[in-house]
């Protein structure tokens, strides 16, 4: 039997998946899982890149005690954060993407190249963090003076594994700057933005070896964690999906990006996938619901809050992608200011949360079949959100479609998938 390692860390959590074939199916066992979270340093809301890096080791170990002999590893993380560097030495601190710092750049980075000119290069959906307006930032406070690289995060815990410096594709799309159509860094960007272009390396495929670390192969899967949730969706065709975590990421697999105006308005994205592309929309997800439990409710158990927001009968509805509810203080407070009026219960905010997310993937799936000229008939659910078995149906009734809720490890098994493909080809 041969043995693989995908390392899933999202901006909550993390885990260490065995996986192997058995009859024809990927068979899999956690056998470590860590928290992760934003740290807030002088202000700012920050990664602690030692304790990540500590607990990929500790995992690696973990996985080594129950199976001596694997083939190989890879990480996937969240999108667009990364790790400046000066040759070997890192930067820091390393931001994170709900840090508010790019907020009064992103003006100036629009009058070097308009967002419309950006899009149509990109095909990439504004978001305050995209990884064009973070690097811009970091270039007026002088954080790319002494700058020769940067990693992205998974490409990063990967070298400090193996000591090389990757840039996966997949990855490297989420960020704003890589060309809809030529699948490289866009020259023209780069130069309008006055980065540095020794930044800019070629990008690397899924499926690249890239150095050992204990005598298994470091191998480059899908590092952006939805690129790999993708792949690990069993789907019958292309139909829609939603990877379902922090973030709600719904989309579809198309075989070109599309970068017209209508796109543009409705802010879908164009993200690279293993030979095809994810035309997908960021929906805010149960980072909602999760805030709302640490203020309201903490450490009573999902399976309460979603029976109590099922039985009440409070039923106004918040833009769940307003901004407002990026990184509030208080979530609470802030449905609270966008609510005719609060709910009389703790039940009510989450059954506000809830449908207020399947009202938006209404719009989104709308929107998507509008500009893609095609109408779907299945919407495959995966990730921690599949669980749900309330807003499954409430998404099914908002939306129309079926809803194929899979509560699987999809990101892990995409991972794990890209590393048995290419180790056969090997």
């Amino acid at each position: 039997m041969e043995y693989y390692l995908a390392i899933d860390i999202g901006a909550s959590s993390g885990r260490h998946i065995i996986g192997w074939e058995e009859e024809g199916q990927i068979r899999t066992q956690e056998v470590y899982r860590f928290p992760n979270g934003v740290t807030e340093r002088d202000g700012h809301l920050t990664w602690d890149l030692e304790a990540l890096t500590g607990h990929v080791r500790a995992g690696i170990d973990e996985a080594l005690r129950a199976y001596p002999k694997i083939e190989s590893l890879s990480i996937d993380t969240w999108g667009v954060d990364y790790v400046l560097m000066d040759g070997d030495q890192e930067i820091l601190p390393c931001y994170a993407y709900r840090d508010g710092r790019t907020e009064e750049w992103i003006p100036m980075a629009h009058r070097r190249m308009s967002f419309g000119e950006l899009y149509r290069r990109t095909g990439i959906q504004f978001q305050p963090f995209n990884t064009l307006y973070q690097l811009y930032t970091d270039k007026e406070v002088g954080r790319l003076a002494r700058a020769t690289d940067f990693l992205m995060i998974p490409e990063y815990l990967m070298y400090r594994l193996c000591g090389v410096k990757s840039h996966e594709y997949t990855n490297a799309t989420t960020g704003g700057m890589v060309g809809a159509r030529t699948g490289a860094y866009d020259d023209d960007i780069i130069r309008a933005m006055g980065f540095p272009p020794g930044l800019f390396h070629p990008l690397q495929q899924p499926g690249e070896v890239i150095g050992t670390y204990r005598g298994i192969r470091v191998m480059l899967c899908a590092t952006h964690d939805t690129g790999s949730a993708v792949e690990g969706i069993p789907m019958e065709g292309r139909e829609l999906y939603i990877s379902s975590g922090t973030w709600s990421l719904l989309g579809v697999k198309t075989d070109r990006p599309l970068t017209d105006e209508a796109s543009c308005q409705a802010n879908y994205s164009n993200e690279g996938g293993v030979g095809y592309n994810r035309y997908q929309k960021n929906i805010m997800g149960m980072w909602l619901v999760n805030r709302l439990r640490d203020e309201l409710c903490p450490g009573k158990p999902w399976g309460e809050i979603i029976a109590e927001a099922e039985e009440k009968h409070f039923d106004h509805l918040v833009d769940a992608n307003d901004p407002a509810f990026m990184a509030p203080e208080s979530m609470k407070a802030a449905f609270d200011e966008k609510l005719p009026h609060p709910p009389k219960c703790t039940a009510g905010y989450f059954r506000c949360a809830y449908r207020s997310l399947a009202e938006s993937y209404r719009k989104a799936i709308e929107e998507l079949e509008r500009n893609t000229g095609k109408t779907y008939t299945r919407l495959y659910i995966v990730g921690g959100g599949a669980k749900n078995a309330f807003l499954n149906r409430l998404t099914e009734e908002a939306t129309g479609k079926q809803v194929i809720a899979l509560p699987i490890e999809a990101t892990a098994i995409g991972n794990l998938s890209i590393q048995m493909q290419h180790h056969k080809e090997d």
